[in-house]
């Protein structure tokens, strides 16, 4: 079953006057015909660009490249926490 798509800028107006006045997100939807779930995203995503001033696109693709320098200071801190669990199991005398 093929998802039904609404443009919710033409219900902008409707929606955004009767949740001021109190409606419900279920009894807008009875009215417009729509989800109540289209009705609390569509106040959400309105609310959020209200308070920000602007929408922020979500951030897609790879992350930053990591350079060989941080590797090699991970790959010693990771040595150095190893060594300290060895000691402490050593210590402990589970080893």
């Amino acid at each position: 079953m093929p998802r039904k798509y609404t443009h919710m800028l033409e219900h902008e107006s409707k929606i955004l006057e009767m949740h001021a006045a109190g409606k419900s997100r279920q009894e807008i939807a009875g009215v417009l015909g729509l989800e109540k779930l289209q009705i609390k995203e569509f106040i959400k995503r309105h609310n959020r660009r209200k308070k920000e001033g602007h929408v922020i696109p979500k951030q897609r693709g790879r992350k930053p490249a990591v350079t060989l320098q941080e590797y090699k200071y991970e790959n010693k801190r990771l040595k150095m926490e190893n060594g300290l669990l060895r000691s402490f199991l050593h210590a402990a005398g589970r080893r």
